[in-house]
C-alpha cells in the first residue's frame, strides 16, 4: 500500500492559551482532493499553515511526501518547493504584471532563465483562462482573476501538494459550483478538532453530527441542490 501525500498526526497549536489545534489526525493519498469545511475560527487556515511550516505546530507530527517536516533538522526551503499555497489575499505584487508576479518566484527559487520562466508562466495562464491579461496589472483585475493568477503562480513552481485557503471566497458565484463539483471527500472542522469526514453525499445531505448540521443549515444550504441534482456525485470524495 502506498504512503500518504500528506499525513498529519496528533497535531496541536496553541497561542498563548488558545489552543486552535486539539488533536488533528489526517490523511490525503496522492491525487486525492481534500475541502475542509467550517464556521470561521474553527482552525482550517491554521492547519494548512501547519502543513508547510508556516505555522510552527506546538505538537504533533506533519508528513509530506514521506518526509516529517516536522523534525527540527529537515531542510524545510526544500519541502516548501514541493508545496504550492494560495492565499486568502493572494499575496501579488501590485508593482509588477502578471507575467512578471509569475516568473519572479521561478527565477529566484528554481533558478529558472528568463526565458524558460516566461514560457512555463505562458502556460499556466492559459491553463487558468487568462492568457490575455498576462500585461496586465493586478490592480486591473477582479478577485476572481487576481486567485486565478495566483493560483497560476503556484502551478508555475511545478508543486507536488497544493494548499488553498478559503478557495472560494474571491469567485463570481457562478464559479462556485465548478470548485464543489471537482471535491472528492469533505472534512468538517469546529473548535480545533475533526468533527467527520466523507464524501459530499454523506457530509452535506446526510451529516452525523449536530455541530455539521447546524454549520449546513446557516451556510451550505445550496449545496444540498447541488448534491441532489448530481452537481456533486454522491461517489466522489472530497476533503
Amino acid at each position: 500500500m502506498s504512503r500518504p501525500e500528506i499525513r498529519v498526526s496528533a497535531l496541536h497549536k496553541s497561542f498563548g492559551d488558545n489552543e486552535v489545534l486539539r488533536g488533528i489526525d489526517l490523511e490525503i493519498d496522492q491525487g486525492e482532493v481534500v475541502c475542509v469545511i467550517g464556521p470561521s475560527g474553527s482552525g482550517k487556515s491554521t492547519l494548512l499553515r501547519c502543513v508547510n511550516l508556516l505555522e510552527e505546530p506546538t505538537k504533533g507530527q506533519v508528513f509530506v511526501g514521506g518526509t516529517e517536516i516536522t523534525d527540527p533538522d529537515v531542510d524545510i526551503d526544500a519541502v516548501r518547493r514541493r508545496i504550492g499555497m494560495v492565499f486568502q489575499q493572494f499575496n501579488l505584487f501590485p508593482h509588477l504584471t502578471v507575467t512578471e508576479n509569475l516568473t519572479l518566484p521561478q527565477r529566484r527559487v528554481l533558478r529558472r532563465d528568463k526565458s524558460a520562466a516566461a514560457k512555463v508562466a505562458a502556460e499556466n495562464l492559459a491553463r487558468v483562462g487568462l492568457a490575455e491579461k498576462a500585461d496586465a496589472y493586478p490592480s486591473s483585475l477582479s478577485g476572481g482573476q487576481q486567485q486565478r493568477v495566483a493560483i497560476a503562480r503556484a502551478l508555475a513552481m511545478g508543486p507536488e501538494v497544493m494548499l488553498f485557503d478559503e478557495p472560494t471566497s474571491a469567485l463570481d458565484p457562478e464559479l462556485v459550483g465548478d470548485v464543489l463539483a471537482v471535491m472528492r471527500m469533505l472534512v468538517f472542522m469546529d473548535g480545533g478538532v475533526i468533527v467527520e469526514d466523507g464524501t459530499p453525499e454523506q457530509v452535506i445531505a446526510r451529516p452525523r453530527h449536530e455541530r455539521t448540521r447546524h454549520f449546513l443549515s446557516r451556510l451550505l444550504d445550496p449545496a444540498m441542490a447541488d448534491v441532489e441534482e448530481g452537481t456533486v456525485q454522491p461517489g466522489d470524495r472530497a476533503g
